[in-house]
């Protein structure tokens, strides 16, 4: 039903944007650490799923992403949460290259996502992946690759204020004095860095 929505960012969590059309706030679920471009209005691509009780927006910085999103809801046992997941712990074309090169390992290193899980995505997808145009050789998508403990960092930052790029940095700096084993201390670093 939507396409897009364009509007200003009111706020933004770990894996939740709200975005403001016209005095209206759209809540949107989006992956952990993409990165959204920095500009004011802000175009965010949505898909919706409609249940019986809940309607729920999902967003993407492009059209790419989304495709990717509604490719994994073509395999049997994905829904949206998983394909979320999945899409936050390998993004774009990371996910494309495991899928094409058939590595199970890196889809089952994806919480909740087990071998039988995997195998069926690469048993769905395999064929589908030319057909929505994210070939192995296409352009990477706009995405962000951190590790976890850094996306959530990021996440962390990005929810008091920070821009997510400036974010990104300090978490960076902080990971390489402090390492990523314990969440809290690299949080207090980046903010002391910050």
């Amino acid at each position: 039903m939507y396409e897009y929505l364009e509007g200003r960012l009111s706020m933004r969590a770990a894996a939740r944007l709200v975005l403001d059309v016209h005095g209206v706030g759209y809540s949107l679920s989006v992956p952990l650490g993409v990165a959204f471009p920095d500009k004011d209005p802000l175009r965010v691509y949505v898909h919706q799923v409609v249940r019986e009780d809940a309607h729920t927006l999902y967003g993407f910085p492009d059209e790419k992403t989304r495709n990717l999103f509604r490719t994994l809801l073509l395999v049997r046992g994905v829904g949206p949460a998983m394909a979320l997941g999945i899409l936050s712990s390998l993004p774009g074309q990371t996910l494309i290259d495991a899928i094409a090169s058939n590595n199970h390992a890196r889809l089952c290193s994806v919480k909740g996502v087990g071998k039988k899980t995997a195998e069926q995505i690469l048993l769905d997808l395999r064929d589908k992946i030319a057909v929505f145009g994210l070939a192995t050789n296409a352009a990477p998508l706009p995405v962000t690759m951190l590790s976890p403990a850094r996306q959530d960092a990021v996440a962390a930052l990005v929810s008091i204020g920070y821009k997510e790029r400036d974010a990104e940095k300090v978490v960076h700096k902080a990971a390489d004095r402090v390492g990523e084993s314990d969440l809290n201390e690299l949080i207090r670093a980046a903010l002391s860095l910050g």
